[in-house]
């Protein structure tokens, strides 16, 4: 397993900072776990991650984390009504009983709030979704754990909605191609995507995706509080 020196500074910060937060047992088990020590093993491969995906979630710093992302997009509320500065208020009373929802597998998202937005192309919409604030919240806390395990797979040319990459550099591989000698450039729009993508196959494919990841984060404890 190839560590740069960079990503190995970034997950001992994170895990330094874990270790402020657990008890001196927890902190005893998790310095065991010492990624630059697992590093050194490159054939260990392990589940741990994988089944404590859920505790890892449910951190109160990753929920924290999820809620300031959701308050700084703002944006406008979903089918319940509720707004973006009325969600601190209501997080603080009910976070509790969400999260124990969640363990339990009883937590259900609210149905989306509709919206059209105008396309390039005149008379055209495209349809959104708008889910509710405390949704929001709970994709983005899923979200934050989720997108590390599958940046790292994703292609070099694959440019769009991934972090520090956009059009920009699209125009610019395109371009470096064109200079090794290609002549064409294709753009195409895959129509209705996301309304017709078989979500049981999708799912398959992700949990096949993580579950064959060798480590790339540090082990954590999951009885924070």
């Amino acid at each position: 397993m190839k560590v740069t020196e960079s990503r190995f500074k970034d997950r001992q910060l994170h895990i330094e900072d874990y270790l402020q937060m657990v008890s001196a047992e927890q902190k005893e088990y998790a310095e065991v776990f010492d990624y630059g020590k697992i590093t050194e093993k490159s054939g260990i491969i392990t589940d741990y991650w994988t089944n404590n995906l859920l505790d890892l979630i449910l951190r109160k710093d990753n929920l924290n984390r999820a809620y300031k992302k959701v308050k700084s997009n703002k944006g406008a509320g979903g089918t319940d009504g509720m707004q973006v500065d009325e969600l601190l208020p209501y997080l603080k009373e009910n976070q509790d009983t969400l999260i124990q929802e969640i363990r339990d597998g009883k937590y259900k998202p609210n149905p989306v709030r509709r919206v059209e937005i105008p396309k390039e192309t005149k008379g055209e919409f495209r349809k959104l979704g708008v889910p509710t604030v405390v949704d929001r919240v709970i994709q983005q806390a899923i979200t934050q754990e989720l997108f590390p395990i599958y940046e790292e797979q994703f292609s070099e040319n694959s440019l769009g909605f991934r972090p520090k990459r956009g059009a920009h550099d699209a125009l610019k591989r395109c371009q470096k191609n064109v200079n090794e000698g290609y002549v064409y450039v294709v753009d195409m729009d895959l129509e209705k995507f996301f309304d017709t993508v078989c979500q049981s196959k999708l799912i398959e494919v992700l949990g096949s995706a993580h579950s064959s990841m060798p480590l790339r984060r540090p082990f954590m404890s999951a009885s924070l509080k």
